[in-house]
């Protein structure tokens, strides 16, 4: 099995997140492979789904600096409010773009659109496409990583200076080099679909927490509204087998009439929830990013923000090694100590914020029911508790990357 040319960086997982960093380092003029398990732009992709994604600003600002947003704006749909309450209960809470000085909160994209537009874009950069390809090995070898797939049948190899893992929660990257993961099962499904309106969203996006669990309703294109509802899985099983008219009958007793009555539903999916975190963030020659490093419940729409903040992150951490005096190693281990130290705060925050929110609102106690009610009120009344969480756009902690900003990635300004 013959070795191929050495690249700068590896990129197994060709997902959102992969695909997003293969595209910010072709700015850096580095050689670049990006392996994937589907073929190139694939529709059965698993990133490239009909689920939804909330995009902070942050997100839409790092998309710009890509050259993609212009593909995606014409289907993006903008927040320009959030609504959370608790159903049976009296505490609720909204924020508000304008307030905060916003055009919007976010915008709301399907995966799909995502996709093919960093699909697009890489078909215009001189990034090497390795799909569909299955990683087998990530072996470690004096100043490189030796990354081994197969490939239509046939065993091959190619060297890289860093290897970064970006193939999802279960990453085989990650665990061919001895990086392992602590998982938490929430014991909940997510029920993913779209529904039609009788009144128009208003670019208005709800969380709304039920006994059977929270329910995220986001504003889509062509007056649609995307649907993310946690319920228990055996209840979910039971959603899913319903027919159209009984689903919606059920959902809406769920909701509510906020939006109207309910009157068309699109195709239903389910996913299993859990909270994975990686054991390490680095290791020798090898990053970790996206769902690899963190894989969040939906609740609170940050999972796919905080991977791009990876990537934004990584890409900076990246340029700023660039020297035109002295050779560059993307792999070297100051410059993984750099992305880690940078990344701590952020994650840490955000899978906590994340996870806290899952495990409040799923007390049935009384009296915590009611510091709940509480709280929402007090949130609704305090406008630097909305300014802070409108800021959640950028990150949790520490400092926002370049791209996330709206600078170029590489500034040093």
């Amino acid at each position: 099995m013959s070795a191929q040319p050495i690249y700068d960086v590896a990129i197994c997982g060709g997902g959102l997140v992969g695909a997003s960093l293969a595209i910010a380092l072709a700015q850096l003029q580095l050689k670049v492979a990006l392996i994937e398990s589907h073929p190139f732009g694939a529709i059965d992709q698993p990133s490239f789904d009909e689920r939804t994604t909330a995009l902070s600003n942050g997100s839409r600002r790092v998309f710009e600096g890509l050259g993609v947003w212009p593909s995606m704006v014409r289907e993006a749909t903008p927040i320009r409010r959030i609504h959370v309450s608790d159903k049976g209960r009296f505490g609720f809470a909204r924020i508000e773009a304008s307030e905060q000085g916003l055009e919007q909160l976010g915008h709301v994209v399907v995966n799909r659109t995502i996709g093919a537009a960093l699909w697009q874009r890489l078909q215009t950069l001189p990034i090497e496409i390795i799909a569909p390809a299955r990683v087998t090995h990530v072996v470690l070898e004096s100043d490189h990583r030796r990354i081994d797939f197969e490939r239509a049948g046939v065993s091959t190899s190619i060297q890289a200076k860093l290897v970064v893992a970006a193939d999802g929660a279960k990453s085989v990257a990650r665990e061919a080099v001895g990086i392992a993961a602590e998982s938490w099962d929430y014991e909940q499904t997510a029920l993913v679909t779209n529904v039609l309106t009788q009144r128009f969203h208003d670019y208005v996006a709800y969380e709304r927490f039920t006994p059977s669990g929270p329910i995220a309703i986001l504003p889509m294109s062509d007056g649609r509204a995307g649907v993310i509802w946690t319920l228990a899985p055996d209840h979910a099983t039971e959603m899913l087998a319903l027919d159209d008219a009984a689903f919606l009958a059920r959902f809406q007793e769920a909701f509510g009439f906020r939006l109207g009555r309910f009157t068309k539903v699109g195709r239903r999916q389910s996913y299993p929830l859990m909270l994975t975190r990686s054991d390490a963030h680095v290791a020798e020659r090898i990053a970790v990013l996206g769902n690899a490093a963190q894989a969040l419940h939906p609740i609170a729409g940050q999972g796919f923000n905080l991977g791009l903040r990876d990537v934004a992150s990584l890409a900076e951490v990246l340029a700023d090694a660039r020297s035109p005096t002295t050779a560059f190693d993307a792999g070297d281990g100051l410059v993984l100590h750099r992305y880690r130290a940078w990344r701590e705060d952020d994650r840490r925050e955000i899978v906590r914020f994340t996870d806290g929110l899952v495990r409040l609102f799923r007390q049935s106690f009384g009296p915590i029911k009611l510091v709940r009610d509480l709280g929402l009120l007090a949130f609704d009344l305090l406008p630097p508790a909305k300014a802070a969480m409108a800021q959640l756009s950028l990150g949790a902690a520490g400092r926002v990357p370049r791209l996330a900003r709206g600078a170029s990635l590489v500034s040093r300004s």
